[in-house]
């Protein structure tokens, strides 16, 4: 494209130069006679190439990058929930510092099932069936406490005994129903010698005026040696 641009030119100005020329020759004193330097033609040129060359560069559409896609960021899952406290236990607490090695699961009401019926004043002993889940044995002196609720009269009880990881052990409280009617409950937990909870609480609830007497059951011995109820524990 330049260069035809450029032979145009040069074929113009040497028209121009003959056109002159033949008219100067019928009227050689009035028209001067016009000279085309060759370095004038060239320059011209060359001021025309030049032209068009920066003419073709502000045209030239210009390279931009393309923009950077910043990644999204990651949601962080949410945690899932634990499963729901199992029937006989309560959440557990765990003041104290509990040592996770430390664990009570509950197994099975041996006596006194949930909402079983009591007079007021009525004497009972409660039994739990439960299991050490932990990996540390449950040593001699844990204590078996009352942490909420309505304690009946039960007092806190001491294992006689050590009672190894994944054994499952009976745990007698003696209580006397409240001169009061309606759903009583009493919630217990373990603890160790230095006061720590061990998590796994569990509880007793009863129907107190509800027409008819709780007989405590037996239903069967524990895996380990049950414990006993010492000078602790006493019924009022």
């Amino acid at each position: 494209m330049l260069k035809f641009r450029l032979i145009v030119g040069i074929q113009i100005l040497m028209i121009g130069a003959l056109l002159l020329s033949a008219c100067g020759a019928s009227e050689p004193d009035l028209t001067p006679t016009l000279t085309v330097a060759p370095d004038d033609i060239r320059t011209q040129a060359v001021g025309t190439f030049s032209a068009d060359l920066t003419a073709t560069a502000l045209v030239a559409p210009t390279n931009t990058p393309a923009a950077t896609i910043t990644p999204l960021a990651t949601l962080t899952p949410l945690a899932t929930a634990a499963g729901g406290v199992g029937v006989g236990t309560v959440a557990p607490v765990t003041g104290g510092g509990a040592t996770s090695c430390h664990q009570l699961a509950y197994v099975d009401d041996v006596t006194i099932e949930d909402n079983t019926p009591v007079t007021p004043g009525q004497k009972f002993t409660k039994t739990w069936k439960v299991q050490n889940t932990g990996t540390c044995a449950w040593d001699a002196g844990f204590k078996f406490t009352f942490i909420s609720g309505d304690a009946m009269g039960g007092a806190t009880y001491s294992l006689p005994s050590a009672v190894g990881a994944g054994a499952v052990t009976d745990i007698s409280i003696a209580m006397t129903a409240p001169n009061k009617t309606g759903t009583i409950r009493g919630d217990w937990q373990l603890f160790t010698a230095a006061g720590q909870a061990v998590p796994g609480a569990v509880y007793v609830q009863v129907v107190v005026g509800g027409g008819g007497a709780a007989v405590p059951t037996n239903t069967g011995a524990a895996a380990t040696a049950e414990p006993t109820a010492t000078d602790e524990q006493t019924a009022e």
